[in-house]
């Protein structure tokens, strides 16, 4: 009885960083840095007020990839098949807390991203 399985995180799958009243996170304004040495950790995960107020204004996902993802967020039931395919019984998601409370501020979640997990869940079943 090996489940065999996966696990997908929410910030590096989902993509769709601005439909469904989803708030912006860290992940959405990282932005992509080539060139960078591996032992470089302030590099990699260093980020300014400057950087964030410049994400803030760019609607592109081409310097920010985890706004892109794979485009879990529109795909989950292809992929989902693909697993199935692959022979796993059991797949482990994180939730984006930014889909349910875009801004962290909110006295009730966003009812759009408590949909799309409850469809993702009944999905996975």
């Amino acid at each position: 009885d090996f489940l065999w399985g996966g696990a997908v995180a929410a910030n590096q799958v989902e993509g769709a960083w601005n439909v469904g009243g989803k708030g912006l996170s860290v992940a959405d304004v990282a932005m992509y840095k080539d060139k960078i040495s591996v032992t470089d950790y302030k590099g990699h995960v260093g980020i300014t007020s400057e950087d964030i107020e410049r994400a803030m204004k760019d609607d592109s996902d081409k310097l920010y990839p985890k706004r892109r993802g794979i485009d879990f967020y529109h795909h989950y039931k292809e992929d989902l098949a693909l697993f199935a395919e692959m022979g796993f019984k059991t797949l482990r998601v994180s939730i984006a807390w930014t889909r349910i409370f875009p801004t962290g501020e909110e006295a009730e979640p966003n009812e759009a991203g408590l949909q799309f997990y409850e469809d993702l869940f009944k999905e996975m079943r």
